[in-house]
Formats: C-alpha cells, sequence, structure tokens
C-alpha cells in the first residue's frame, strides 16, 4: 500500500535547497543524505519516522471485508 501512496528517496541538496527542508509533518529538519517520502496524496514530504506511522495508521484505517458477514439488507 505504501509503494502505492509514496515515493522514497534520497534527500538531495537540490531538493533541500528548491523544495523543502523540513517534514511535513513533524517539522523536523532533512538532512542531505536522509530517506524522505513523498505523499502523492498529500503533495509533501516526510520524514522516515512520519512515514512509518502514517502506513502504520492507514494499515490500521483500512476496511476489512469478509465473505462470510451478511450484506447491509439482508
Amino acid at each position: 500500500m505504501s509503494s502505492a501512496c509514496f515515493v522514497s528517496q534520497v534527500a538531495s541538496e537540490d531538493i533541500l535547497q528548491r523544495v523543502t527542508s523540513f517534514c511535513a509533518e513533524c517539522y523536523s529538519e532533512l538532512k542531505v543524505g536522509d530517506t524522505i517520502h513523498y505523499d502523492m496524496q498529500e503533495y509533501r514530504y516526510l520524514c522516515d519516522c512520519c512515514h512509518q506511522r502514517l502506513c502504520t495508521m492507514i494499515n490500521e484505517e483500512c476496511e476489512i471485508v469478509r465473505d462470510e458477514d451478511p450484506g447491509l439488507f439482508c
């Protein structure tokens, strides 16, 4: 799921100078060589820690559909 929502890359000097040098979630400073993650739904860069936390929240909030559960109008 995370691969469809995020693009991961190593922070370069160019990204840090032209786009951002802080995580959009926790505002920690991003440094050259850090693994950063671009959130394709919210259009923002995240640090590795916030990326992991967001992936966990997304996975926990997903609805699990079971075949044995009755439908709404049964």
